[in-house]
């Protein structure tokens, strides 16, 4: 599924913020899409910083959001149930976390991979008890490293494929 139509119409740059924001796709998928000549067409360092930037953004809302979420949500089986999954789901994940706690957070937040990144790393903060003040740097370290490994990966590519990027 393409999602890049859906920000047709909007600026490039508001385009790649939006892309990281998302669960789903966050930086691994925006930094490429800005890079490639026929999404943003832009330059590898700019696409770095408005990515880390949208991946950033929705942190301190989930950080500071998901416990009185998941509080009131849980009264309805259906978003307890939803909650249930997940949190066990992060917990099986979350070995790194459990043990170092916010150091923990760094590569699980890093590494570039489906079901990693910032959304899972504050579920995670939040499932294991890293408290906001030590999970918020912990989180940004590892978006910063996860640009790098992505903006690397792309740069190969680049240079491998011969694509012109501004």
């Amino acid at each position: 599924m393409n999602i890049a139509h859906w920000f047709e119409g909007l600026p490039r740059e508001l385009s790649v913020i939006l892309i990281a924001m998302l669960p789903v796709s966050e930086l691994r998928g925006a930094i490429p899409w800005a890079v490639h000549p026929q999404g943003g067409g832009m330059s590898l360092g700019t696409a770095y910083v408005l990515a880390v930037i949208g991946n950033f953004i929705p942190v301190v809302p989930l950080l500071l959001g998901l416990g009185p979420a998941s509080s009131v949500l849980r009264r309805w089986d259906i978003f307890d149930r939803f909650f249930q999954w997940l949190f066990a789901r992060t917990r099986r994940r979350g070995k790194l976390v459990e043990k170092y706690e916010a150091l923990g957070l760094i590569p699980f937040v890093a590494i570039p991979l489906p079901v990693t990144g910032a959304w899972t790393g504050t579920v995670a903060a939040f499932v294991f008890g890293v408290r906001f003040w030590y999970a918020l740097p912990a989180i940004l370290a590892g978006i910063l490293i996860a640009g790098v490994v992505v903006v690397a990966a792309c740069a190969g590519v680049i240079g491998i494929w011969g694509i012109a990027s501004s």
